[in-house]
């Protein structure tokens, strides 16, 4: 930050990682007496950014470093030398991305407090100066980040320096992987009456018509009747590219042009919609719908729990494989397309850990075997938020134990390119503090730091 710029992005940084509510109880101590106590390049360290980051470590109940006043600024003096670095590459951060990222966060924080109000209230300030220091905040961290890639992307891991890094790590530094999993699923949406969809068509288009006579809010509406997470907002989405929802949402989100009027009804695998434009920004629109979705009766999705059962044994039987049901008879995309291998979203990996799976998952596959097929069971889909009926299929089993590279070759690989990209950080930033002027006052440099060569 320049010397006329008092904002401390690392205290920033706890909104964007989600821990506004610390930072809006912890207000600035205005009695302290700033100086500035380091110099790079250009920049400086004030004492009161480290101050502030202080209070904000105590605010979140983090434990603090083992002696603040030496790390807390050393880390304010490498995210210097990044920011320099990125200013020589000519990295900037996509306006689009930063808006997006930026009004989801506020999106969160509307959800969390209540209101745009609330939000303003809770952080002592308005709407945009928050949404300005969250965008520098999330500025700051994009840039870093592609500095850092640009300096690891040719770190690469072979299977002999895998196994020479696994070698040479103490025993007690060996991680344990807990119980294991890898499954298989059929999911079935149970068939909805003609009747309900009907009725729900009917319902949003007596909204539509309501909104567009002028009789009532859209916002209002979708606050009473949505069944979208973005109700209490109104319905609102915030800032969004065309690539951000389903192609059926954004092809009719990105064509509307008239805010006071409401969209056809649109259908999607979450269910139905209406949308109203709010703003265009760029390649970007803020618009809010209602959803609603079809309710299942416990008659149909019995039927189809019995019609899956019968499918179900028909595999046991041989008549098909599991990977050939899969592909024809379920309706979730995502599985269908890989032969029904459920794949976890943390990891990118065919494993999952028990609570990674969706409970009702994981209670049917803790009793089973690798080969065995469960019964027909009801779940609720995490993606669509709707009971729908599922068959899984354990393909295997590992138990807990210290990691090894015959089970584990590709978590001691992302260990291994974890260390030597950090290995690699450590040695630029080490050579960038010998080339750029830096200065410590007197009172601040009695410190055993991670980094050599600050002190000149």
């Amino acid at each position: 930050m320049k010397l006329t710029n008092k904002i401390t992005i690392i205290a920033l940084a706890a909104i964007a990682a989600g821990s506004f509510l610390a930072l809006a109880q912890t207000p600035a101590n205005n009695n302290i007496v700033d100086e500035i106590v380091w110099v790079v390049g250009d920049e400086a360290v004030f004492r009161s950014d480290i101050e502030e980051e202080l209070q904000q470590l105590r605010a979140e109940g983090s434990a603090l470093p083992p002696n603040p006043y030496c790390v807390i600024p050393e880390q304010l003096a490498v995210q210097k030398l990044y920011l320099h670095q990125a200013k020589m590459d000519t990295i900037e951060a996509p306006e689009g991305q930063l808006n997006n990222q930026v009004e989801r966060r506020l999106d969160y924080m509307e959800a969390g407090l209540g209101s745009r109000e609330k939000v303003e209230q809770y952080f002592h300030k308005s709407y945009a100066a928050l949404r300005n220091q969250l965008r520098e905040v999330m500025r700051t961290q994009y840039i870093i980040g592609q500095v850092q890639e640009n300096l690891t992307k040719d770190v690469k891991a072979t299977p002999s320096l895998v196994k020479k890094y696994f070698a040479a790590m103490p025993e007690d530094s060996i991680p344990y992987v807990p119980l294991q999993v890898e499954t298989q699923i059929i999911m079935v949406y149970p068939q909805v009456p003609q009747s309900e969809i009907d009725a729900i068509k009917d319902r949003l288009r007596d909204i539509s018509e309501r909104v567009n006579n002028g009789e009532s809010e859209f916002a209002t509406q979708a606050i009473m009747y949505s069944e979208d997470g973005s109700a209490m907002q109104g319905g609102e989405l915030g800032y969004h590219g065309r690539a951000d929802w389903v192609p059926e949402f954004s092809n009719v989100a990105f064509q509307l042009s008239d805010p006071k009027k409401v969209s056809r009804i649109v259908e999607t695998e979450y269910g139905y919609h209406i949308i109203q434009l709010i703003d265009k920004r760029g390649e970007q629109v803020n618009v809010r719908h209602i959803l609603l979705r079809p309710h299942v009766s416990s008659a149909d999705l019995e039927k189809a729990r019995l019609n899956l059962d019968s499918l179900r044994n028909e595999i046991v039987k041989g008549k098909f494989t599991f990977d050939e049901a899969a592909r024809y008879a379920s309706h979730d995309k995502d599985t269908r397309n890989n032969r029904g291998v459920m794949m976890n979203q943390k990891t990118g990996s065919s494993r999952f850990e028990m609570q990674d799976l969706p409970p009702e998952v994981a209670t049917v596959v803790e009793k089973m075997q690798p080969g065995d097929i469960s019964q027909a069971f009801v779940m609720k889909d995490p993606k669509r938020n709707q009971d729908v009926v599922a068959v899984v299929r354990l393909t295997s089993r590992t138990p807990g134990h210290r990691a090894n590279l015959a089970e584990d070759y590709n978590q001691i690989k992302e260990m291994y390119l974890a260390a030597r990209k950090q290995e690699v950080i450590d040695e630029w930033v080490e050579q960038k503090i010998k080339n750029t002027y830096t200065r410590i006052e007197e009172s601040w440099g009695n410190c055993d730091f991670r980094y050599k060569g600050w002190k000149k």
